[in-house]
């Protein structure tokens, strides 16, 4: 992390209030997952390109979330089955801000996320009725569903802002998943993400190319679920799943 620190330190930076000018909350998104050894001289290639977020002096940002779903894991299974016009309903707490918000996000048919956010006082391991109907309120396409909280999610992030063109990138790392009853951690791989309006060329692109990193789309919240939950629906993930393990194992 001091390496890391030191890097990003010869970053221009960017303040949450500057970041509100790129939202992208209706995007497409790119992945890659590498091993975080890589992440060092990656990192040093993105100064002249990006700017790096900077939260009370701070680059390096926790974030905790809790994802919901139904009982028999509704939603995670949609995700699993390809299913087209799909949700993920979580809470996130930005730690370093402490600035919490309630998240639906919507997959489309035409591949672009799109989220909305619910800004919270409160964080607890339920859904109030309120917020719920708030959410409906946003748009015509959720459906009602009976959630309970199924997944903790923590993480590292870095954020990025291109200089030249409408795109954010964010870095996670140390990732870390629990269900109350499991801990898994996948603290070996680094999963990163290009968010645009629109798929155009990209600095990171670029270094993913070169590199031969090919993108990955990886859900967090299906990595998380098809690590601890035994006897869950699985197969479509299983290639996906395979190749993440052999990334964490490579030259151990």
């Amino acid at each position: 992390m001091m390496e890391l620190q030191k890097i990003l330190g010869e970053f221009d930076s960017i303040s949450l209030e500057e970041m509100d000018s790129v939202k992208l909350l209706n995007r497409m998104d790119t992945k890659f997952t590498f091993r975080v050894e890589f992440l060092p001289d990656i990192l040093s290639q993105l100064k002249n390109d990006y700017r790096v977020l900077d939260v009370n002096g701070i680059k390096l940002n926790k974030y905790e979330t809790l994802y919901f779903d139904t009982e028999d894991l509704n939603l995670y299974l949609n995700h699993h089955n390809h299913r087209l016009n799909r949700f993920k309903i979580r809470y996130r707490r930005y730690a370093d801000s402490d600035l919490k918000f309630m998240e639906l996000k919507f997959k489309n048919n035409k591949g672009r996320s799109i989220k909305e956010r619910i800004k919270l006082k409160e964080f607890t391991e339920n859904i109030p009725s309120r917020l719920y109907d708030q959410c409906k309120s946003i748009t015509s396409n959720l459906p009602q569903l009976n959630l309970k909280p199924v997944l903790w999610v923590y993480y590292t992030r870095i954020t990025f802002v291109n200089k030249h063109l409408p795109e954010r990138l964010t870095i996670d790392c140390g990732l870390k998943f629990s269900n109350h009853n499991i801990e898994k951690e996948f603290s070996q791989i680094v999963i990163a993400e290009v968010k645009q309006w629109k798929a155009k060329s990209s600095p990171f692109v670029s270094i993913m190319k070169r590199d031969k990193i090919k993108n990955s789309s990886v859900s967090k919240y299906c990595l998380g679920i098809t690590s601890l939950f035994e006897h869950i629906k699985k197969n479509n993930f299983k290639r996906k799943i395979h190749e993440l393990n052999k990334l964490c194992h490579e030259n151990n």
